[in-house]
């Protein structure tokens, strides 16, 4: 459906140029693309930060180190295998369950030990990263599934986006798989988009294809009923990543596991705009808003603070 730059302007909606130009291009320096287009690189950055992340079991860098894997996932019951350089889902293969050398999907199909090995190789020779420049596989723990979120995912584990702005957390969604995303948190894929509260983590409004939906087309839940646990700590991390990274404007992917609680999965220099339409609203009046107050330093608290008092449902931006 084709709406006019005017009216999506005068309801504050944040397009693809204007966010390349006033907000990625201006308060995030190249420099440092690197330390988040690298997932490998985030890892590293946030256990240094102290910021909790899936734990890392190995590296694959080259070639002859896949035959490495087989030891390398000894004794583990799931393990998730993705390239360092990847985006938009691409090349992350979850295994939930491993039995007598087979691996296993979350759709309970198999990976052979060969197809693994190809996967494997398809990853170190750039299949999976923009520009096709080779990469690195990293073998990660399997996230355990927060009971929380039973019903509200088809297969694979929800994530929390939050959107940062100079420190301060100011739009958020939860993304949850469905058959139709084959288990990814990919909204263009067909991934149910839940809109949330920055106050609780309570859901709002929720989206599949860009279009409102009240329940979860697999398994009937009613989305808005949704309530994020957590949520200060998720509101806390996302907010410490604008020191971690130095970057003005970015989007932080969290999930949260049973045991350990939330974890940064990866940063985003280049957050897409979906967010809005998960939200129903524009994002453009809370960025301009966080303008407004310049660059007097404040502590996350503060910041979190300040984002739950004006960013409420209610405050009508």
């Amino acid at each position: 459906m084709f709406a006019n730059p005017k009216t999506l302007a005068q309801k504050g909606v944040l397009g693809m140029n204007k966010r390349n130009i006033d907000f990625i291009g201006r308060y995030n320096p190249r420099s440092l693309y690197k330390l988040v287009d690298d997932k490998l690189m985030t890892k590293q950055l946030a256990l240094k930060e102290g910021i909790n992340t899936p734990g890392l079991i190995g590296v694959i860098r080259v070639q002859h180190e896949i035959e490495q894997l087989p030891k390398m996932i000894e004794g583990k019951k799931g393990f998730v295998v993705k390239p360092a350089q990847g985006s938009g889902g691409k090349g992350i293969l979850v295994i939930t369950h491993v039995e007598d050398g087979k691996f296993y999907k979350p759709s309970g199909d198999e990976v052979t030990p060969a197809e693994m090995d190809r996967h494997c190789s398809n990853v170190l020779s750039g299949l999976f990263t923009l520009g096709g420049k080779n990469d690195v596989a990293v073998v990660e723990d399997l996230i355990k599934f927060d009971p929380v979120f039973d019903g509200y995912s088809f297969e694979g584990v929800p994530d929390i986006r939050l959107i940062v702005f100079k420190g301060f957390p100011i739009m958020g969604m939860l993304r949850l798989s469905t058959r139709a995303s084959d288990g990814k948190a990919n909204l263009h894929q067909g991934a149910v988009g839940v809109g949330l509260d920055l106050v609780t983590g309570k859901g709002l409004h929720a989206v599949q294809y860009d279009r409102p939906i009240e329940l979860h087309p697999d398994t009937g839940k009613k989305l808005i009923d949704i309530q994020v646990p957590h949520w200060d700590k998720l509101m806390e991390t996302a907010a410490g990543c604008y020191e971690m990274s130095g970057l003005g404007y970015l989007g932080t992917d969290m999930v949260l596991d049973v045991e350990a609680g939330p974890q940064l999965l990866e940063l985003n220099a280049r957050p897409g705009l979906a967010i809005q339409t998960a939200n129903a609203r524009g994002i453009l009046p809370r960025l301009q808003n966080i303008q407004k107050l310049g660059d007097i330093p404040m502590p996350v608290a503060q910041r979190i603070e300040y984002v739950k008092k004006h960013f409420h449902p209610d405050s009508g931006i």
